[in-house]
């Protein structure tokens, strides 16, 4: 079989990340010939490091793009691909409408993000991040729908998988002082907020406390974040920039703020997390919030109170108590280990290529009379509402989540306090 791999511009980020490993994962347990088409950018290194061709596609604006669309059908007469798998919406959007419908090329969506998009075609098979988000599109879904979670090499991010000493050195992190690590993209979409209700959060307790937060990443708010943290004073919050293998910040810190396959990779070093989200959302992950997390996602959405006093109280709990620090990283350790690791994904996703593959194909006029759907719903309402509490008619809440309706789901571990 050989796939083609339309991925996301190569930023560094958990998305291309998560494209790459899979991609490689695919090839190299069965053998299969797996290319990949997208914008170039840094994350290119780590596709070349795993020995994956990459096509260089062009740097589009608004999507669906014809330019985008012109060059991927170019390359699809080229290459010859028994299918495509597309990753996020842009891309499913113009593998849809520029091979898909046109050249009847099998194609598979997969969508990262944390709500599922009104305006996606439903006539071709789609995977989404979130056991929530799955069971929201199987609603309304006319071609499969599967749970694709965010992968984890966990060959490659473990405990003692990397030396932090000259990341500790570069950024200037003493030893005994804590040390707070994000990763993540600094992007003012998803991100931002809870970004600098860190910084807040930080620069509160370093009042009081030697502390030091370290912000790996680039993006459109790097500057903004940059003056947020040099007003903090006395170096307490560093940007380091943009890193190609992140592993060292894991490593070298003891607590991890972050959402989504940045939080999973944390607990992969067996770190504590606590997971950020949007409108003040954070909670930290440990056995009695595991469960929702595991339906809806790394993340979450909170009661629209931005400030960072709750935020504040988790850190400060979590600093003040360094074995709790170790129980959390030993059970989010356990959480990857056994539900997350690539080797797992990669042969999920393997035999979704091949239902893909054997899948009856559909009549040129539904396809066709989708694409029209999926162009008028493009400008109108995008997203089809979330429900972060509660589960889709017919699925069953989990305790967790009932307790998170009813406000009495714990914000911290049982051995830290409430």
């Amino acid at each position: 079989m050989k796939i083609l791999v339309f991925t996301h511009r190569l930023d560094l980020g958990g998305t291309q990340t998560n494209a790459i490993e899979l991609a490689a994962a695919v090839r190299d347990t069965f053998g299969h010939e797996v290319v990949l088409f997208g914008t170039p950018g840094p994350a290119g290194d780590l596709a070349a490091a795993r020995g994956l061709r990459l096509i260089p596609a062009p740097s589009p604006g608004r999507r669906p793009s014809v330019a985008m669309m012109a060059a991927l059908r170019a390359v699809v007469a080229s290459e010859a691909p028994d299918m495509i798998h597309a990753w996020d919406w842009p891309q499913v959007l113009d593998a849809y409408f520029g091979a898909r419908v046109t050249d009847d090329v099998p194609l598979l969506g997969t969508s990262m993000s944390m709500a599922v998009e009104r305006f996606l075609p439903r006539a071709i098979p789609m995977t989404f991040g979130t056991a929530e988000l799955r069971a929201r599109a199987a609603e309304v879904w006319r071609s499969p729908v599967a749970l694709l979670e965010p992968p984890v090499d966990t060959r490659a991010n473990h405990p003692g998988a990397v030396d932090p000493g000259e990341f500790r050195r570069q950024h200037g992190l003493e030893d005994g002082v804590p040390t707070v690590v994000i990763v993540s993209r600094l992007s003012r979409d998803m991100k931002l907020a809870g970004i600098r209700r860190s910084i807040a959060a930080v620069a509160q307790l370093a009042a009081t406390r030697p502390l030091r937060l370290v912000v790996v990443g680039d993006g459109d708010a790097f500057d903004e974040l940059s003056v947020e943290a040099a007003s903090v004073g006395a170096g307490a919050v560093v940007l380091a920039g943009a890193l190609a293998d992140p592993r060292p910040a894991y490593a070298a810190a003891d607590i991890v703020l972050g959402m989504g396959g940045s939080a999973l990779r944390a607990m992969a070093f067996a770190r504590p997390v606590i997971v950020l989200g949007e409108q003040g959302f954070s909670e930290v992950f440990h056995p009695g919030t595991a469960e929702q997390f595991l339906w809806r996602g790394f993340f979450g959405l909170g009661d629209g109170n931005v400030g960072s006093d709750q935020l504040r109280r988790q850190l400060g709990q979590l600093l003040d108590d360094p074995a709790a620090r170790t129980e959390l990283g030993g059970f989010g350790l356990r959480t990857v280990t056994e539900r997350f690791g690539v080797d797992a994904s990669a042969s999920k996703l393997e035999a979704l290529y091949r239902d893909t593959l054997a899948a009856a194909p559909l009549p040129r006029r539904a396809l066709v009379a989708e694409g029209a759907r999926c162009l008028a719903v493009r400008g109108a309402t995008n997203l089809i509402p979330r429900r972060p509490r509660g589960r889709p008619s017919g699925e069953s809440v989990p305790p967790t989540a009932r307790r998170r309706a009813s406000g009495r789901s714990p914000s911290v571990h049982p051995a830290i306090g409430a």
